[in-house]
């Protein structure tokens, strides 16, 4: 069974679809896209620098943009059992999925990033990755620290990203290193994404969402905030307003796959991250199999 999956942010790059942008359709929303969003993102995404692909006005509709327009271009290849995105992705891969409509799923992706940059400016916070520590040690250790701090990102075994106050985050940090994490690297990021300090950007976005017609998918999608899954539109928007400050399950998500009978993974978007992600979970569940049947 075949698995697309779609990635979030942090994976963009200058030059990002400019390959896709010959095609005529491909062009036809990249100008549909720069009209929507009010200015050329298309220039930023081909030529922009570093640092303009960086703001969150740019990165999460250009990722978006990149994930959606390249499933659009597989056409009759793109025939997905499942689908799943980290994040961000989980938009691209609504709309790839015919739940939204293209101009829908833009409009949602820009209200998130104008939501999230706003809910960042209101109290400095920040993210951590931990690696080489087990969730529930990760867990515990974050539920004891009296600031806020929580688990954001499950991205594998070993690799679970945390968020919160920027106090908090130093706190963890020290605490989860003396506990044996062989890292814990503090992301340049601008905001505790996918904590309870989301909440601002949490309820401006659900009204958008809540407006938004969405429709059941061509296959189940798997979303991060429980990691099954869903074909109900309800349950989708249920979702989808609850992942702001709900923590992206992507190794339970990737593991839940598995089980289901996912055997390719497929990504669409810029780069490869979550290949790689797929990869340590895939083994990591391969592992814990074969010790069962021992």
């Amino acid at each position: 069974m075949k698995a697309y999956i779609f990635p979030g942010q942090g994976a963009q790059f200058s030059g990002m679809g400019k390959d896709l942008y010959e095609n005529k359709d491909a062009r036809d929303l990249f100008e549909q896209a720069n009209e929507i969003i009010g200015f050329r993102i298309s220039d930023i995404m081909f030529a922009g620098a570093d640092e303009e692909l960086k703001q969150t006005n740019v990165t999460q509709p250009a990722i978006f943009l990149h994930s959606v327009i390249l499933a659009k271009a597989l056409k009759a290849d793109f025939k997905p059992d499942m689908v799943a995105g980290h994040s961000l992705g989980e938009f691209s891969a609504l709309v790839a999925a015919s739940a939204l409509s293209f101009e829908d799923g833009l409009r949602l992706v820009i209200a998130r990033a104008n939501a999230m940059q706003k809910a960042c400016e209101l109290q400095p916070s920040t993210m951590a990755a931990i690696l080489g520590l087990a969730d529930d040690v990760v867990e515990r250790i974050c539920a004891e620290i009296p600031e806020i701090v929580v688990p954001a990102n499950y991205n594998c075994p070993g690799q679970l990203v945390i968020s919160g106050s920027i106090e908090g985050i130093d706190i963890a940090c020290q605490q989860l290193t003396a506990a044996g994490a062989k890292r814990a690297l503090k992301l340049n990021v601008g905001g505790a994404f996918h904590s309870p300090l989301m909440e601002p950007a949490r309820i401006e976005l659900q009204a958008a969402i809540e407006n938004t017609n969405i429709l059941a998918p061509i296959c189940p999608i798997y979303q991060n905030v429980d990691a099954l899954p869903t074909a109900d539109p309800s349950q989708i928007k249920l979702n989808l307003i609850t992942q702001l400050t709900g923590a992206v399950r992507w190794t339970q998500t990737v593991t839940n796959m598995l089980a289901n009978g996912a055997t390719d993974f497929v990504e669409v978007g810029p780069g490869n991250v979550l290949q790689g992600l797929v990869k340590k979970v895939s083994r990591e569940v391969t592992t814990s199999a074969a010790a069962v049947a021992v």
